[in-house]
């Protein structure tokens, strides 16, 4: 049987603080929205801009990480997996979300700095 694939690579900022809580097994995860934004001219050379909202979650040393580090409008590389769950709200009404696990993240900018959830620090990057 062969294997499939599910791998997500991001670039774009932070839509807000990121979002710390821990499981009752005393796992960290922290959650926070990536706004992705691309830009198009059409054949009237018009320039047009599309954002797309992704939501990410990263679990153990890399939430710690991204807790601490990240703030709203930090621009980062993300890459993971999508995950798809399913929900029920307070009135029983059905949900189902789809969000990014993060495996690995890149802050970039000034002193750029790249983490992964297997390890703390990895590297700087010049």
């Amino acid at each position: 049987m062969s294997r499939g694939l599910n791998k997500v690579l991001l670039i774009g900022n932070l839509g807000r603080d990121p979002e710390t809580r821990h499981t009752q097994a005393g796992k960290t995860v922290t959650s926070f929205s990536l706004g992705v934004t691309r830009s198009w001219s059409d054949v009237d050379s018009q320039r047009h801009e599309e954002t797309e909202w992704f939501q990410i979650v990263a679990w153990g040393g890399l939430a710690e990480v991204c807790a601490q580090h990240l703030h709203k409008g930090d621009r980062v590389y993300i890459e993971g997996r999508l995950q798809s769950r399913d929900w029920q709200d307070a009135e029983g009404g059905e949900h189902r979300s789809t969000e990014v696990v993060a495996r690995e993240m890149i802050m970039l900018g000034d002193g750029r700095r790249r983490w992964s959830d297997g390890q703390t620090e990895v590297e700087e990057q010049d």
